[in-house]
């Protein structure tokens, strides 16, 4: 009979031989562990488990750092409150997404655009726009946490001057009634301007943009809303026809309404009065005005 060679002994042998290497192995290791094992075993090589018994190395997971929140709510509620709606920013908004025949075609990046009086220009002319003084206060709020103020949030502000021209676009040179502010604890931002004209084809109206940060308000991404404030008609009427100045006005405002405004037409009773500021005063002393600006966070 033919001698047998290993492999030929069956099943059995070869079990008892793979017991008795990974035993030697065992004791080999052991030997080793009291002279630097782990120097020689990285000496073999490899990152990765093979054949001739590599030791695999398991990486240090690399912390995720934890990103910083945006602003939260603050506990404040301001009480009832429904979401504005979106808006168009229209032709003017001198915010990057169009452009301008102007300076320049976005005033959010550009040094003293955060202020709270944007009555004068501010990119190369410090021109004043004229007309009857406004300030007006924009308390921000959440609207999916019972109305609770929105703090450290960017507001940017803008709107047409009392002949119903923009800025940088109808008035190439100038950057006045344009603003930026962040809100505080209370939500708040404030913003002395003028009342604006009615021009043709449009209702009284200011325009607006909200950021989640100063940061994103300032490079001009990432508005979380975009959309405009309705002006109060017996505010309209009466600034219209007694105000120096606004006498264009007076025939453009009677040409128009709420209801035939193709930016307001479409709201509800509720969303149009919530895009309404509450304005006092008067044209002699100047007029103060008040709105909620609901967002849906």
């Amino acid at each position: 009979m033919a001698d047998r060679q290993d492999h030929d002994l069956g099943l059995a042998h070869d079990l008892q031989t793979i017991s008795t290497q990974r035993i030697g192995r065992r004791r080999i290791l052991g030997l080793f562990a009291g002279a630097g094992t782990a120097a020689l075993l990285t000496g073999c090589g490899g990152g990765s488990d093979d054949s001739s018994g590599g030791i695999v190395a398991t990486p240090t997971p690399t912390a995720t750092p934890t990103p910083t929140p945006t602003p939260t709510s603050t506990p404040t509620s301001t009480g009832t409150c429904i979401a504005d709606p979106a808006e168009t920013g229209g032709p003017y908004p001198a915010d990057g997404t169009n452009t301008a025949s102007g300076a320049t075609s976005n005033v959010l990046p550009v040094n003293g655009v955060v202020r709270s009086d944007i009555r004068a220009s501010f990119v190369n002319s410090t021109t004043v726009a004229p007309g009857i003084p406004f300030t007006l206060t924009l308390t921000v709020v959440n609207v999916n946490a019972g109305c609770a103020v929105l703090a450290g949030y960017g507001v940017y502000l803008w709107h047409c001057n009392r002949d119903g021209n923009y800025s940088l676009y109808d008035v190439p040179g100038e950057s006045y009634l344009r603003g930026v502010q962040v809100t505080d604890a209370k939500g708040q931002v404030t913003f002395t301007t003028i009342f604006p004209a009615c021009y043709a084809g449009r209702f009284p109206h200011m325009h607006f943009e909200i950021f989640s940060s100063l940061t994103n308000a300032t490079s001009g991404r990432y508005a979380v809303l975009t959309s405009q404030l309705a002006m109060p008609a017996a505010t309209c009427s009466s600034v219209y026809a007694n105000a120096s100045g606004y006498t264009t006005s007076i025939s453009r405002y009677a040409a128009v309404s709420i209801a035939s405004d193709n930016v307001f037409a479409d709201n509800s009773s509720a969303q149009i009065a919530a895009m309404t500021p509450v304005v006092t005063g008067d044209i002699t002393t100047g007029l103060v005005g008040a709105v909620t600006i609901g967002i849906a966070t």
